[in-house]
């Protein structure tokens, strides 16, 4: 949409939040299958909320019960957590996950699975709540977000003073619809990380960081020493639309590369473009209340099997090896060398051109969005 188009990264051309919208081409069949495609959806999600209710139940109530007995506590957070979110992908459509290794050095032998342990970090990029879904099967991870100080509102009032004038500059036509030039904002500082539940983390799938509050921050070194299985983190803050990569933020704060005492598991994320029988995957516009149940009635619309794309590279080729070498990947790192090092490994994982929009320009786009609607 030309109403946007201040929000297109100008070195690569892509609206990095906008959700993709399928052809504009009807699909018949779709169309005709739209009462059962309805009725499907609305079970499918039913279903959903009872799963939900069932994680509630066993992970918050009788986990916290049985607190007093941390090997209890495990078995009960594992079956409240990874079986009922294998159950919820599959009810959503995502029969089967394959994962592919990339290596990035032709010819070596490529390595067994991925085996994060207690404490190690899993770096990705982020583009809906259906990665955190498979992450809380796969490894039964903890789940952080990151607080930081809301954008200087420079940002989002140059966004809402762009003008929409239809036209030419020199006459009339669909051309030059918007002569506004936004600047890329700065990096905000990130303060530190709240541990969230899974159920909080797809609630805020879209959103952008949070200021901080009463709640107390841990830095990530904090949460690590004492955590009990593995670290998720999204570098972006937030969630893109999977066409490009975001502008990682400095969430690692200067941690050395290679890293010493845990290891850092790099995976990106890929998503099918939409078609007129299936709804975008991504989920870049956060709903302002029930996120995201919405988009889950959309996506469930679909009768055919949902894919996704996970590439994930090998332990020994990661900024945790004891041989990676930054200068080969990062000629000039910036003062994260670690976020920059997995910007760049990510970005050539899932074959993803980077953006110079971070989350900080998300804020402005979801404040322009919403005030324009």
């Amino acid at each position: 949409m030309e109403k946007f188009s201040s929000f297109r990264d100008p070195g690569t051309g892509i609206q990095p939040f906008l959700a993709p919208v399928p052809p504009q081409e009807r699909d018949l069949f779709a169309t005709i299958l739209t009462p059962i495609r309805a009725v499907v959806a609305v079970t499918r999600t039913v279903v959903i909320i009872v799963l939900i209710s069932i994680h509630f139940v066993l992970v918050h109530v009788i986990g916290f019960i049985c607190r007093p007995v941390p090997p209890l506590q495990n078995i009960i957070s594992w079956i409240g957590t990874a079986l009922l979110a294998r159950l919820a992908l599959y009810v959503i459509g995502f029969w089967s996950v394959p994962t592919e290794l990339i290596v990035r050095k032709r010819g070596k032998i490529l390595e067994n699975r991925w085996n994060p342990g207690a404490g190690d970090l899993i770096v990705s990029n982020w583009s809906s709540w259906i990665e955190v879904l498979w992450l809380a099967y796969q490894y039964n991870p903890l789940f952080v977000l990151p607080v930081a100080n809301a954008p200087v509102a420079s940002s989002a009032r140059d966004a809402s003073s762009i003008s929409y004038t239809p036209g030419r500059k020199t006459g009339t036509g669909s051309a030059a619809i918007s002569s506004f030039n936004r600047v890329l904002s700065s990096p905000e500082v990130i303060h530190g990380f709240r541990q969230v539940s899974l159920l909080e983390m797809i609630s805020s799938t879209g959103n952008t960081p949070s200021a901080p509050s009463s709640v107390p921050l841990r830095s990530l070194d904090d949460i690590r020493r004492s955590a009990r299985s593995p670290i998720v983190v999204f570098p972006e803050c937030t969630t893109s639309n999977g066409r490009g990569l975001l502008r990682f933020a400095d969430v690692f704060n200067g941690a050395s590369v290679p890293t010493k005492g845990y290891n850092i598991f790099l995976m990106c994320v890929r998503y099918d473009p939409p078609t007129p029988s299936q709804p975008s995957l991504s989920h870049s516009v956060p709903d302002v209340t029930l996120n995201p149940l919405r988009h889950l009635l959309q996506i469930c619309t679909n009768l055919s099997p949902q894919s996704i794309s996970i590439r994930q590279l090998p332990l020994s080729e990661s900024p945790s090896s004891q041989l990676f070498i930054v200068n080969e990947v990062v000629p000039e790192p910036r003062s994260d060398v670690l976020a920059e090092v997995c910007a760049v490994l990510i970005a050539r994982m899932g074959k993803m051109k980077r953006v110079g929009f971070g989350w900080e320009d998300k804020y402005a786009f979801l404040d322009f969005y919403r005030g324009r609607r």
